[in-house]
C-alpha cells in the first residue's frame, strides 16, 4: 500500500525545509551555485523556505505525513523569478552566489514547453527515508491530482530519469546552463 500523502500546512515549513536541505545537501545545482559546504548549509534552509513559501494557492505542497519527501507544484503557467522582491530574497539567502542562482534559473524558464504545464519544481526524499517509495509516492499524488494535464520538470542528476520515466515523463532537452554550469534534462509528462 502507497504511503499517505497530504497537503502541507505552514506549520509543516521547518520539517519540509529540513527534508529538503538533506535532500540536496549534494546535489550538482547546489552544489555549482554554492560550492563552500558551510555556504551551501547556512543558505540551503533560507533557499528551501523561498520556495516552500513562494508555492501560488493554486499550487500544491505535497508531503508524507511525517514531511519526509516533499514535491513543491506550481500550477499552469509556472511564475517567473518574482520580481524585485524574490530578488532581494534569494541575495539574503545566497549573497554573492545570486548571479549563479539567476543564472539558473534564466535557464530554467528559457526552456520551459510553450504550453500550459503543471510544474514539478521541487521533489525531494530525506536521504534517511530514501528507496522506501515515499518520493514515488508524492509525485504520483501530484500527478493524480493533475489528471490528464501535462507536467513538466528539470533534473540535474542522470539517475533521476528512469524514476522520473516509470511516472510517464520522457526526456524533451538536454541542456547546460551558461558559464560552466550544470547540465539538466528536461523532462515532460503530456497530456493523456
Amino acid at each position: 500500500m502507497p504511503p499517505e500523502v497530504r497537503d502541507a500546512t505552514a506549520a509543516d515549513a521547518p520539517r519540509v525545509v529540513r527534508t529538503l536541505t538533506r535532500a540536496f545537501a549534494e546535489d550538482p545545482v547546489f552544489d555549482w551555485v554554492l560550492p563552500d559546504p558551510a555556504a551551501r548549509a547556512r543558505s540551503g534552509p533560507k533557499i528551501f523556505d523561498m520556495f516552500f513559501a513562494g508555492i501560488e494557492p493554486a499550487g500544491m505542497r505535497l508531503v508524507t505525513p511525517d514531511c519526509a519527501a516533499v514535491t513543491l507544484w506550481h500550477a499552469p503557467n509556472p511564475p517567473g523569478q518574482g520580481g524585485l522582491r524574490a530578488m532581494w530574497q534569494l541575495w539574503r539567502a545566497t549573497g554573492s552566489a545570486l548571479f549563479r542562482f539567476k543564472r539558473v534559473g534564466d535557464a530554467v524558464e528559457a526552456h520551459f514547453p510553450p504550453q500550459p504545464f503543471w510544474y514539478l519544481h521541487i521533489a525531494g526524499a530525506d536521504p534517511a527515508h530514501q528507496g522506501k517509495g515515499l518520493g514515488r509516492a508524492v509525485v504520483q499524488a501530484g500527478l493524480d491530482r493533475i489528471g490528464n494535464a501535462p507536467a513538466y520538470l528539470e533534473t540535474a542528476r542522470q539517475r533521476n530519469l528512469g524514476f522520473y520515466e516509470s511516472l510517464g515523463f520522457h526526456v524533451c532537452g538536454e541542456w547546460d546552463v551558461p558559464g560552466g554550469g550544470p547540465h539538466f534534462w528536461s523532462m515532460l509528462r503530456p497530456s493523456h
